[in-house]
C-alpha cells in the first residue's frame, strides 16, 4: 500500500528503523511537547513505546522534502491494530480504557486507531488529509467495517473541557449497538453541561481537530470520558461506521482513500 501526493508518501513501517522514526515522533509531540509519560517510555533515547507497537502496524506520513532532522522524512504516524491481531494478543489497547464488548460481540470487522499526531509544523496543513489518505486505503484493503480508538484531550481536569465533552454526549452519542462505555473505575461523565445550557458554537471550536474530523465522517464517541493521569490526557472512544456514512461522507472517504 503506498500513495503519493506532492512531496507526500504514505507507506506501512517495514523496519526497525521505520519503527523506531514513528516512535521519535510520538516522543516529540506526547511526551516533550504535551508532558505524557509512562513506564515504557524511553527517555534516554526518545521513544515513545509499549507493549503492544510490535503488533500494531504503523502508518506513516513521510515528507519527502523534510531536513535531515526529520528521522527518516517521518512527519505523521498512526497506530493500527485489526481485530485478527487483538486476539493474538488477547485485547485491544483501549480495552484498558473501555468495555468494547458491543463492538467484539458484533460480529463486525475492527480496526483499532491510535496514536495519531503530526509535527508540529505540518499541523493546519494538508499533511493530516495525506495521512487520512493512507488510512482509508488500509480500511478498504482489509474490508474494515467499523473504526474505533481513543482520541485526546490535553489535560486531566474533565471541568476544563466542559463543553466539548457536553457537546460529544448530546449530539454524538453513539448509537446502542456501538455505544462502548468507560470502565466503571474510571467512568467520568460527560454531560457536564445540560443540553438547554450549552454554547455549542463555542463548545466545537475548543474541540480537538482529530475529534472534529471524525465527527465529520459521521463518527460517534461511546459513553463516558477516561482520564488517563500518566498520559495526562482526558480520553473519549470514537467510532465510525462505514455502512452509516451517508452519501456525502461516503464521496469525502472514498475520495480520500483514492487521491
Amino acid at each position: 500500500m503506498q500513495s503519493q501526493l506532492s512531496t507526500f508518501v504514505t507507506r506501512l513501517a517495514s523496519s526497525p528503523e521505520d519503527l523506531r522514526a514513528a516512535q521519535r515522533l510520538r516522543y516529540d509531540v506526547f511526551v516533550a511537547e504535551l508532558g505524557s509519560d509512562g513506564p515504557d517510555v524511553d527517555h534516554e533515547n526518545r521513544l515513545e513505546t509499549d507493549k503492544f507497537d510490535r503488533h500494531f502496524d504503523h502508518l506513516l506520513l513521510i515528507d519527502t522534502a523534510a531536513g535531515p532532522d526529520v528521522l527518516n522524512g517521518v512527519v505523521g504516524v498512526y497506530r493500527l491494530l485489526r481485530q485478527d491481531r487483538a486476539k493474538i494478543i488477547g485485547q485491544f489497547y483501549s480495552e484498558d480504557e473501555y468495555d468494547l464488548s458491543v463492538l467484539k460481540d458484533s460480529g463486525r470487522k475492527l480496526l483499532e486507531l491510535g496514536r495519531s499526531c503530526l509535527r508540529s509544523e505540518y499541523r493546519g496543513s494538508a499533511a493530516m488529509y495525506h495521512l487520512w489518505n493512507g488510512l482509508a486505503d488500509y480500511v478498504l484493503l482489509h474490508e474494515i467495517e467499523v473504526l474505533f480508538g481513543v482520541a485526546s484531550f490535553h489535560g486531566i481536569d474533565p471541568e476544563q473541557f466542559s463543553g466539548p465533552l457536553s457537546l460529544l454526549h448530546h449530539r454524538h452519542l453513539a448509537p446502542e449497538d456501538l455505544r462502548v462505555r468507560a470502565r466503571s473505575e474510571a467512568f467520568q461523565p460527560m454531560d457536564l453541561i445540560a443540553k438547554a445550557d450549552l454554547d455549542a458554537k463555542s463548545a466545537m471550536l475548543a474541540t480537538p481537530a482529530l475529534i472534529k474530523a471524525y465527527l465529520r465522517l459521521g463518527g460517534f464517541v461511546g459513553e463516558g470520558a477516561f482520564v488517563d493521569h500518566a498520559f495526562n490526557t482526558t480520553d473519549v472512544c470514537l467510532i465510525m461506521d462505514t455502512k452509516r456514512m451517508n452519501a456525502r461522507q461516503r464521496q469525502i472517504y472514498e475520495k480520500s482513500g483514492r487521491a
